[in-house]
């Protein structure tokens, strides 16, 4: 019987946001069909991580594996992953749980978010392109600064008048900053990237903003149905289990 894989995800009130997430897990499924794989969210979508662990544990599981579907080590992945897990363990003292790391930084990320702006259309040899990547943004700066050093890197490899990042929320620049640093460089034309999972709330502020500063701008699409996030989340949970069969695992965990 192989260990069940849990994908977590944030969750979001926008039901497009939950079926692009088991569109992704599907194609997990269909490159694994050995593996039971189960999805949970955090917050505002069904099933919950805790329920989906209590079920993967009243089906005879010994132990899971919970990948958070998580783009950085902001405050979801460093609170609310590791309280269900530990809830979990606690109501079922015999039942083991890995938590993976998160997804990001990682170069599948940033291949999927090139491949969805190459794909709607953005040039990488316009000089009068500006680009922006939006992301959600956090109060946790690190995370902030993932989506930074991509833009950067964008910038080194094509011939675009700028690339800057830009968040919905918590952090800075919001879109309209972002738009006017890119005018500043000679941008022209505009194209927004998307540093985001699933469509939601959020993504949706973020096209209202770019249309609002600039018209009819190029839109990626997000992340989550690129086949190279399925090759994420196995990797992921592959590298969990590495983790757990070393020998210091089972000394820290005494």
């Amino acid at each position: 019987m192989t260990i069940p894989l849990v994908a977590v995800a944030h969750g979001s009130r926008d039901p497009r946001s939950a079926g692009t997430i088991h569109a992704l897990m599907d194609v997990v499924r269909s490159m694994r069909p050995d593996l039971d794989v189960r999805t949970a969210f955090l917050d505002l979508s069904a099933p919950r991580l805790g329920d989906v662990l209590s079920a993967v544990h009243g089906d005879g599981h010994e132990e899971a594996v919970v990948v958070p579907l998580l783009l950085g080590r902001a405050f979801h992945a460093r609170v609310d992953v590791p309280a269900a897990v530990s809830e979990a363990e606690q109501q079922y003292p015999r039942f083991r749980v890995h938590t993976a790391d998160v997804l990001g930084p990682d170069r599948h990320l940033v291949e999927a978010a090139w491949r969805r702006l190459s794909q709607a259309g953005a040039d990488p040899g316009d000089p009068e392109l500006g680009v922006v990547l939006a992301g959600a943004g956090s109060s946790h700066a690190p995370a902030n600064r993932l989506v930074a050093d991509v833009a950067a890197r964008w910038q080194e490899h094509t011939s675009w008048a700028g690339v800057v990042a830009a968040f919905a929320a918590a952090a800075d620049p919001d879109v309209p900053a972002a738009v006017a640093a890119l005018r500043a460089r000679g941008a022209r034309r505009f194209a927004v990237g998307s540093w985001f999972l699933a469509p939601g709330l959020l993504p949706d502020r973020i096209i209202e903003q770019a249309r609002e500063q600039t018209g009819d701008p190029v839109l990626a699409d997000p992340m989550a149905d690129d086949p190279g996030l399925a090759d994420l989340v196995l990797q992921r949970y592959t590298d969990a289990l590495t983790a757990a069969a070393r020998p210091e695992h089972y000394s820290r965990a005494q």
